[in-house]
């Protein structure tokens, strides 16, 4: 690591500790040539998702638009940010897990509305009628009556 003081190439660790919000490590080093001393973070890069579309087409997960489509399903259902983000990591080590890096669409929605429809049933009828592209009142009734049959 090179110091930013001297830019000298000898540094050593003094300290490291685990940034449990970021998951990175927060490390204290000290230069061996100027004696000062610095902050570095480590965090591993990521391997990113990619969602295949219905076009063929390829595009990297993007958990920040998850994000706003869940916060839009969540109005005033008493439902927090924090509990979204956990949902969105939930989300994406699921995929991880049973799909590899690559997962088709509407595989990736079935996926969100099925831990949705467990979270909050409000929530998701509202995200549900905006996925699906309810085009009537009927689509919408059949959905909730489908619901109201699982239960």
């Amino acid at each position: 690591m090179e110091c930013p003081y001297c830019s000298a190439v000898d540094t050593k660790v003094i300290d490291s500790r685990p940034q449990i919000t970021d998951n990175s490590i927060k490390r204290r080093r000290e230069c061996i040539v100027c004696k000062k001393r610095f902050t570095t973070f480590e965090k591993l890069e990521s391997i990113p998702i990619f969602i295949l579309k219905k076009n063929n087409l390829k595009e990297p997960f993007n958990k920040y638009k998850l994000l706003k489509g869940l916060e839009r399903a969540v109005v005033k259902r008493n439902i927090g940010i924090e509990t979204l983000e956990n949902f969105i990591k939930e989300i994406e080590a699921t995929v991880r897990i049973d799909y590899g890096l690559e997962i088709e669409s509407t595989k990736l929605g079935a996926l969100v509305m099925k831990k949705l429809k467990k979270l909050d049933e409000v929530a998701y009828i509202r995200f549900v009628s905006v996925y699906k592209d309810f085009s009537n009142v009927k689509s919408f009734i059949k959905e909730v009556e489908g619901m109201i049959e699982s239960d």
